[in-house]
């Protein structure tokens, strides 16, 4: 299915992708190379600048209308490189530490499998995604009708993971992938001399004092059948050596696999934010924002996957009850509107870890995951025997 020859063509698309990292929607630069190459392999209905720079490639074999989707991430991150290899990003302050590089050359070889070869009776969307990094990419695409010009029945999303052998899969039914909030709380009062704290409405201590406080949320306010993670990740103040702070400013994060789960959290965030400006005399601004919601995987269909690469590379190489991770993913958007299943492929027990200076996507990872979306597509749009 992935012969030698392409997959050393793999290895060549995704070096050239990892040395030209772009963040967010500014994926100009790779779109343009994934469309260059689909010409080359073929393939002519292709469609561009979807949510900003996003790319919809549609394969079609046989007679039948039934359409599924296939989508990689294509940006970067704002992350300084510190591996030494020869195919090292050229854009100082920019690298592919999230294995976007090799997600989107997966795509681009499941592509060519498929086109030149067949297997399968329908349609087939390969989507290409800007801006997951910021979890707004997938929104910005729906929002550009991309489900409306490109119907398709179910969608299907993957990962690498690092710490997983090279060939093995992970997934579970239900969620799989956290909600992301974000919060800022701000604490505004009068600074004044650190000699004369009675004479002032400092901020500091009661940022403090509120930090504390916002961990008991978790241990004494939600269901400990539940999961929620509250943590604090930055405190700006104004003060000098001397001098105290007349404002405080709490910045932080929330993680939670329910959405009842994070609106409580939020609620409870405000309420503790409003009694500790009340004991201190404080006014307080409160921002609450949903950057990723958590990420659902159908149950048939996550068991369609198990099925899937048990036949494909062996039952030992799938593990389909994971616990959840806390991370969050922006393939979640696409499920508020059609079901679909997200999988992590193995990035090999010595991956660096995502998001850090020395990670790399392993390119023995290109195989297994062009085999499986290959396998997956032709199994959801199964040939019509002759």
């Amino acid at each position: 299915m992935v012969s030698d020859y392409l997959h050393s063509k793999m290895i060549e698309w995704r070096h050239s992708l990892h040395q030209m990292p772009e963040f967010g929607f500014e994926t100009s630069d790779t779109a343009a190379f994934v469309v260059s190459r689909l010409l080359e392999i073929g393939i002519t209905e292709i469609e561009t600048a979807i949510g900003g720079s996003g790319v919809v490639a549609t394969l079609r074999n046989g007679n039948s209308n039934r359409a599924i989707a296939l989508r990689a991430d294509m940006d970067a991150l704002m992350i300084r490189e510190k591996n030494d290899i020869s195919y090292k990003s050229l854009r100082p302050g920019f690298m592919h530490a999230c294995g976007h590089d090799g997600h989107t050359t997966t795509l681009i070889g499941v592509a060519e499998v498929l086109h030149k070869e067949g297997g399968f009776d329908g349609i087939v969307h390969l989507i290409f995604q800007p801006a997951e990094e910021w979890g707004k990419g997938a929104q910005a695409m729906i929002d550009d009708g991309i489900i409306i010009q490109f119907p398709f029945e179910e969608i299907w999303g993957f990962h690498n993971m690092p710490g997983v052998p090279i060939g093995h899969f992970q997934t579970c039914p239900g969620a799989i992938m956290a909600a992301e909030d974000n919060f800022e709380i701000k604490l505004s009062g009068k600074g004044g001399h650190s000699s004369s704290p009675h004479k002032i409405k400092e901020a500091l201590v009661p940022a403090c004092s509120l930090i504390l406080e916002l961990q008991t949320i978790v241990s004494r306010k939600i269901d400990a059948n539940e999961t929620a993670v509250i943590s604090v990740t930055e405190l700006e103040c104004n003060g000098t050596r001397n001098t105290l702070p007349g404002t405080g400013i709490i910045k932080g994060d929330v993680r939670t696999l329910v959405t009842k789960v994070s609106n409580q959290v939020r609620d409870e965030i405000r309420k503790i934010s409003k009694a500790i400006g009340l004991a201190h005399d404080l006014e307080v601004e409160f921002n609450y924002s949903n950057e990723f919601i958590p990420l659902i995987n159908d149950p048939k269909l996550t068991s369609h996957t198990v099925e899937i690469v048990s036949k494909l590379f062996g039952k030992d190489k799938i593990n389909g009850e994971i616990s959840p991770i806390l991370g969050s993913e922006d393939f979640a958007r696409f499920l508020n509107h059609v079901p679909g299943s997200f999988v992590f492929i193995g990035n090999g027990e010595d991956s660096a870890p995502l998001h850090n200076p020395n990670y790399d996507f392993n390119d023995e990872s290109l195989k297994s995951g062009t085999q499986y979306l290959v396998s997956l597509a032709r199994s959801r749009l199964p040939a019509t025997p002759s």
